[in-house]
């Protein structure tokens, strides 16, 4: 009889050991399978933030694109048409350089 008491005594002590080894891989393969679905979130947050800038970028770009012509080309014949009155006679070279001066700090 004791002989059984301890065969069973070490059947139960090596399940034991087994079945904490077995839930010990459990918990680390969990917790691998966590850490991975976080990094894929987080990756799909990164490409979500960057598709999103890219658009407001592009945006940005466009509104600069319709901005720049209307105010660049009225500056630019703003300009030309000082140059015209200089070359007639109408201004002098320090009317002239005034007149540049103030369209370009406005």
């Amino acid at each position: 009889m004791a002989r059984t008491a301890v065969v069973a005594g070490t059947a139960t002590a090596v399940s034991g050991n087994v079945a904490r080894r077995q839930q010990g891989k459990a918990q680390a393969a969990q917790a691998s399978q966590e850490a991975q679905y976080g990094q894929i979130q987080q990756d799909q947050a990164v490409q979500d933030s960057q598709a999103q800038i890219a658009s407001m970028q592009a945006q940005l770009n466009a509104q600069q694109a319709a901005v720049a012509p209307a105010g660049g080309s009225d500056l630019l014949s703003q300009i030309e048409e000082l140059a015209k009155l200089k070359n007639a006679g109408v201004l002098n070279d320090a009317e002239f350089t005034a007149a540049k001066a103030k369209l370009l700090s406005a």
